[in-house]
């Protein structure tokens, strides 16, 4: 248990770093042995203070470095790889407390082989951790290919990290008509800007704190379930009663270490997704931009929604329950750490689906894994809370409800937002794959005709299986009955057409819950507010150049809830209509967008922090040219550029919901563009 503390602190404290790094830089070669052997080798040349695990490690310690190759009937592996003894060092690992070996500097791993065929290439992959004396990063993705021919021998195409390898130097050139070095960075001259990145900063730290607030509510509607609400006299009276004495403070001791606990339970379930992070930035917009994935959620949703409304019950395995449950019996704060696990586990069929929402909803490249970090912690709190509070004041015990038909009737409230959210994820999809189906006018039926059955449920005349009869209903049902009632016709207003825009009128509780009003059957329109746009950075340059304006460079998302703010909330100000319609040339490049690139571009480019990736679809190639030209990877993320895309006109921003703080974002970008002296020669 003292092994695993210090890691999971250990893991807690490196997370704040999440940065793009890469310590190994790997290169690759080969040795001829014979007409049919050849050895092919791995050079792993790692930068100072970091070290490279070897690829023997006890179980229980850090994760081994290791290599896998395709199989193929073209070769055969001889024997597995050796790796060097030359800068390996055996220590004692503070961290994972055992003996382990390690290199520093540099690392040489061999494998032999023999060919079978005059042609063919090896495929693999390379799975390694590295760590210095204060964080650790672990790259799983790493893909090699050597090319054989039996004329030339070996030949290094592709991979990860490599000094050799074949990546063309003109590649962004060739995706984007402008080499990172050509990109001008013209100083601050807005005495105005100061005051709208503050404010950006601000709001990020504010969407953290929103984030908790609703972690923190969807921790309270989880107390308010028949998994929870029972259990808190329960183990309040047992913490209190096992004091022994009225004066005996051990009991609330125990019950605020209970408390504790169980956020901290809930907090480790966000850890992993810092290490993710840390290995690859782009990793959690991928994750929820991920088609298949997206469409999971979907499902499993609706998998969740019917099991709140009773017609079956989720559970996890029962060797976990019983696993935990042996660990109450150690005592001390080990026992109540188990006993906060084992609530955990036992309520899964009433908090999972919630969690499941949180953790679906958070995993986005707008914060980063923290945006997780304080769902769960203000989910964790909510459900730790009340066990410390009963335990300081065991009076007010006497004033919680009695458990009864009004638990389930929370749970059946619940699974009709789980439902509602299950097609927010199938939209998602939906939207990166250009399918069409789920546009604006069918998503809002869908979710009308939801919560139209919502409120027919609280008016009780629809019935689930484990629902109370309803003798008369009470003044808060009937509030809340026509609340939903409301919110449906909201929703209905969703349909009226906006005569400016020549759109449906957006929603702003549904900002980034919906589709774009412009993903219509009836009122399509590719461009936020009809604005003229452009999703290809070479042809938005082109026309820049031509009517000479400068450009606002739009880095956005299908699935960016952020971004539909703006595009919905912020972009419509008369203050602010006016740049797009008049100043400024927008180009919306969708770093989510999964549709593929033809093959001329499908090409490998260099990561920002070293290596290289292959760029498969139109989001790996804008969300490459952000990171790689802009050093960010959040979004919505806005530049303004000069008409030939060569000049940074002032600092870009990120999410600014604040209408005078974007507008002096833009005006800055005019004031730098018409200081410029970009006229043709004579």
């Amino acid at each position: 248990m003292k092994r695993f503390l210090s890691v999971f602190l250990f893991f807690v404290s490196l997370a704040s770093s999440s940065q793009i790094i890469n310590p190994v830089a790997w290169e690759f070669g080969s040795n001829k042995i014979s007409e049919v052997e050849y050895e092919l080798i791995f050079v792993a040349k790692i930068d100072n203070h970091w070290s490279l695990y070897s690829q023997f490690v006890e179980e229980g310690g850090p994760l081994p470095t290791i290599f896998s190759f395709e199989p193929s009937a073209d070769y055969k592996l001889i024997d597995s790889v050796v790796e060097s003894e030359s800068n390996k060092v055996t220590q004692l690992d503070p961290v994972f407390d055992m003996i382990v070996s390690k290199y520093y500097d540099k690392a040489v791993f061999k494998q032999r082989i023999s060919v079978g065929a005059s042609a063919f290439d090896v495929k693999g992959n390379i799975d390694f951790m590295t760590c210095d004396d204060t964080k650790c990063t672990y790259k799983p993705d790493n893909p090699f290919v050597f090319a054989f021919n039996s004329e030339s021998g070996f030949s290094i195409v592709g991979g990860t990290n490599m000094s050799n390898l074949d990546v063309s130097e003109n590649s962004n050139t060739i995706l984007y008509g402008i080499a990172e070095n050509e990109l001008q960075k013209l100083p601050a001259n807005c005495s105005t800007q100061t005051r709208s990145i503050s404010q950006d900063i601000l709001s990020s730290s504010n969407t953290l704190w929103r984030i908790f607030y609703l972690g923190f509510l969807g921790g309270l509607l989880a107390l308010l379930t028949p998994c929870v609400f029972p259990m808190i006299p329960l183990t309040v009276s047992f913490f209190t009663k096992k004091s022994g004495s009225s004066n005996d403070k051990s009991g609330v001791l125990k019950a605020i270490l209970y408390g504790f606990f169980i956020v901290l339970v809930y907090l480790a379930l966000s850890v992993p997704f810092h290490l993710l992070d840390s290995v690859n930035p782009d990793v959690l917009n991928e994750i929820s931009t991920n088609v298949w994935l997206n469409i999971f959620f979907f499902i499993i949703f609706i998998f969740f929604a019917f099991s709140f409304f009773g017609y079956y019950e989720l559970t996890l395995p029962s060797k976990w329950t019983n696993s935990t449950t042996k660990g109450e019996g150690i005592g001390g704060f080990l026992g109540i750490f188990f006993m906060a696990l084992t609530l955990s586990i036992v309520s899964f069929s009433c908090t999972g689906p919630i969690l499941g929402s949180l953790l679906a909803g958070s995993l986005t490249a707008e914060g980063g894994a923290w945006q997780l970090t304080a769902g769960m912690g203000g989910f964790g709190l909510a459900l730790g809370l009340p066990f410390a509070l009963f335990a300081m004041f065991p009076n007010l015990l006497k004033a919680l409800p009695k458990s009864g038909g009004w638990l389930n009737t929370t749970k059946v409230v619940l699974g009709f937002f789980e439902l509602a959210l299950a097609f927010k994820f199938l939209s998602n999809a939906d939207l990166v794959k250009h399918w069409g189906l789920l546009k604006i006018e069918v998503f809002l039926g869908i979710w009308i005709v939801i919560f139209a059955g919502l409120a027919i449920y609280i008016f009780g005349k629809l019935k689930f299986p484990h629902d109370s009869p309803i003798k008369k209903l009470s003044f808060f049902r009937i509030s809340s009955g026509v609340l939903v009632f409301a919110f449906v016709i909201y929703l209905f207003s969703g349909f009226r057409v906006n005569k400016d825009s020549q759109t449906f009128t957006s929603l702003t509780l549904l900002s980034g819950l919906a589709p774009p009003v412009g993903y219509s059957f009836i009122y399509p329109n590719d461009c936020p507010n009809n604005f003229e746009c452009f999703k290809d950075f070479k042809a938005g340059v082109a026309y820049a150049k031509k009517v000479n304006k400068p450009i606002l460079i739009d880095f956005t998302g299908y699935a960016c809830v952020n971004c539909r703010k703006m595009e919905e909330h912020v972009w419509p100000k008369p203050s602010i209509k006016s740049f797009f319609e008049n100043d400024y040339v927008l180009i919306s490049l969708y770093v989510d967008d999964k549709k593929e690139l033809p093959d001329n571009q499908k090409l490998t480019v260099k990561r920002l922090g070293g290596g290289a990736r292959v760029l498969e679809n139109y989001g790996n190639k804008w969300a490459h040219f952000q990171t790689q030209f802009f050093q960010s990877n959040s979004q919505p993320y806005y530049a303004l550029l000069s008409p030939d895309g060569k000049t940074v006109l002032n600092p870009p921003v990120g999410y600014t919901p604040n209408e005078e703080n974007y507008k002096i974002f833009l005006d800055c970008g005019l004031e730098a563009f018409s200081n410029l002296n970009l006229s043709e020669p004579k």
